[in-house]
């Protein structure tokens, strides 16, 4: 009975999130994974930091499709600045595979909380 007011709840609970509380979601565990394959950098297999990576990299390729189409209605300015962020976290990823440095974990993390709490930001009325 319990077990079924979890699904319950949790399926309810999904449905009321916004979209942009969504994304803000995702990209905090997306950085909550990668700060943890920072912080045990050293003892981390090589599948457990790539699927940090490619977690963070399908979030992010998904984030600037979506950003980016036609069909959104965000002004084109910002639809460049998410393009040339997803570029970066795209080669940065890449870095961090070739180069096996940890360090450069930071700016992935920094940016997935960075637009976390700007998606979380509540809009300013005019």
């Amino acid at each position: 009975m319990y077990k079924q007011a979890a699904q319950a709840y949790q399926k309810t609970s999904q449905v009321a999130v916004s979209p942009r509380e969504l994304e803000a979601n995702l990209l905090m565990k997306a950085a909550a994974r990668l700060q943890l394959i920072k912080d045990e950098w050293e003892e981390a297999s090589l599948a457990e930091k790539d699927d940090a990576l490619v977690y963070n990299r399908k979030l992010w390729s998904i984030l600037v499709t979506s950003a980016t189409s036609q069909e959104n209605e965000l002004p084109q300015g910002i639809k460049n600045n998410i393009a040339s962020l997803g570029v970066f976290v795209f080669k940065q990823t890449m870095s961090v595979m070739t180069t096996d440095d940890a360090n450069k974990l930071n700016s992935l993390i920094s940016i997935n909380r960075a637009i976390a709490e700007g998606l979380r930001a509540r809009p300013q009325a005019e």
